[in-house]
């Protein structure tokens, strides 16, 4: 069948203008058309879609998907691991572990404890993002052993973000436990930078994975090393992080049986609210670190959060941060206070907007360390290092 010539300014069948066709496809990095499609997406496999049906097979049900959609996770390897170093830091010490990550990657890790027979609550720590690749773990642990312009990088980032504070150093000085690793394209295992990301991301999906994917199975298989450590009380595993970290520390205890409940700091928001012009999150790059193919037309951010329910959990952002508007953030944190108190565990969930931008400051750390306290039941007459 032929197609037939219609006059300017003639009706199609349709009732459109013939003249009346997409002409600009694309605007500030988004399709034009993303309001509509942002409008289609119902989320229909959360929790609050369901209720009141049975809350353990639902979060079967969305920790399987949510499985599903990360990809071919990396095989599996024994741990091998050798401590390389060790530093006393007087009430505790940090070492330098080497372990198989999975059988793709051996890598170096940052470990800190306390001192004294144990076993410690831990904390498995999740570095940000931040742009800056030359230190991951290093973000989170004070570095040792290494190349000046390392330790300086470090120390300038938790100065710039992180009031100045080591948390692995922190926590370890009152009574915990600490790991963290690099995710891959940081640190040890860097090399790419930021223009690589999304060329790392499409190579990895050439590959049958997924680089947020890949990033969320390590970050279970981190949290079960830490686990396993002799020095380590396993049911009182716990995982923080800020900014991606904090994406990173949520998605874990959503997805890892090894992990009793987590700290999130800067990054909760709803897709909805982050797919808008002028996000940080339409500009690709970054982004390819948390997204997870064919998940979020199904789950938004708040539900694969409430896998974790009824775990004791910590969410703080910061209301003058333009990562993460705050309607979105309450948005969120309402729908995931519906699913705690769906369960009767109101009490278990903390969240809280402060009057900052994108930070994790002392006064912050202090209120979630006081909450971890409380959380994991730390040994209180353990030595508080300020």
């Amino acid at each position: 069948m032929s197609l037939a010539v219609v006059m300017a300014g003639r009706l199609s069948p349709g009732g459109a203008a013939a003249s009346d066709y997409q002409e600009v496809g694309v605007r500030d990095h988004l399709p034009v058309f993303y309001s509509e499609a942002s409008e289609r997406i119902t989320h229909p496999l959360s929790w609050l879609a369901h209720m009141p049906g049975n809350f353990e097979a639902w979060k079967a049900s969305a920790r399987s998907e949510v499985r599903r959609c990360l990809l071919n996770p990396p095989p599996e390897a024994p741990w091998e691991a050798v401590v390389l170093d060790e530093e006393d830091r007087g009430d505790h010490v940090a070492r330098k572990v080497v372990f198989n990550l999975s059988g793709d990657s051996r890598v170096l890790a940052y470990l800190t404890r306390p001192k004294g027979p144990g076993p410690f609550p831990a904390v498995l720590l999740l570095h940000d993002h931040g742009a800056r690749f030359d230190i991951g773990k290093e973000k989170l642990i004070e570095p040792w052993g290494v190349p000046g312009e390392k330790i300086a990088s470090a120390r300038e980032w938790v100065g710039k973000g992180l009031g100045g504070r080591f948390l692995g150093d922190a926590l370890a000085g009152r009574g915990y436990v600490c790991l963290a690793t690099d995710v891959l394209n940081w640190s040890d295992r860097g090399g790419g930078g930021y223009e690589a990301q999304q060329s790392l991301a499409s190579n990895l999906m050439h590959l049958g994975m997924s680089y947020a994917g890949l990033t969320a199975w390590e970050d279970m298989r981190a949290a079960e090393f830490l686990a396993a450590q002799p020095e380590v009380d396993a049911t009182r595993v716990a995982a923080m992080g800020w900014s991606m970290g904090g994406f990173r520390a949520w998605q874990v205890a959503a997805l890892s049986d090894h992990v009793a409940g987590a700290v999130a700091i800067c990054w909760m928001n709803t897709v909805r609210r982050l797919m808008t012009p002028g996000n940080n999150q339409t500009r690709g790059h970054s982004a390819y670190t948390m997204l997870h193919p064919g998940l979020l037309d199904q789950l938004d951010y708040p539900d694969v959060a409430s896998i974790a329910c009824p775990k004791p959990m910590l969410f703080y952002n910061g209301r003058q941060d333009r990562l993460f508007p705050p309607d979105g953030v309450e948005a969120a944190y309402a729908k995931m206070r519906a699913v705690w108190a769906s369960q009767d565990a109101e009490d278990q969930l903390v969240t809280r907007l402060w009057d900052v931008g994108h930070e994790f400051n002392t006064e912050m750390q202090e209120a979630a360390f006081a909450w971890i306290d409380r959380v994991l039941a730390a040994d209180t007459d353990h030595p508080k290092r300020p």
